[in-house]
């Protein structure tokens, strides 16, 4: 951001960005997290205790899987991946999330 002040992250917003995180294929929660920051143009940054409650949420959900495989470096990572039912539950919020942000630039155009 130009003014140097972080975005912090809406209650709830989180979420379906990890989902839409993991709708690329499996990844660590570092991958995560990079894509979401890299993604958001260095606007949006999640910390790391944030990230895996929000992992293990979405697992405790059923909206995804786990399993420990080795990262780029040869490092033991738990891997997240979208089930079905993440899937649908993305396309859900995804669906929420817009009409939302419309409703919100409406009223942030509107004539004062």
């Amino acid at each position: 951001m130009s003014d140097g002040a972080d975005l912090e992250l809406v209650q709830g917003t989180l979420d379906v960005l990890v989902l839409k995180a993991l709708i690329f294929g499996a990844r660590h929660g570092y991958a995560v997290a990079r894509w979401i920051r890299d993604t958001s143009g260095d606007a949006l940054s999640v910390e790391d205790r944030a990230l895996y409650v929000a992992l293990h949420r979405l697992e405790d959900r059923g909206f995804v899987a786990s399993e420990w495989g080795l990262s780029e470096n040869n490092r033991k990572a738990k891997y997240y991946q979208l089930t079905a039912a993440g899937r649908r539950e993305l396309r859900a919020q995804s669906a929420r999330w817009t009409r939302y942000a419309e409703a919100v630039f409406k009223i942030l155009q509107a004539a004062t």
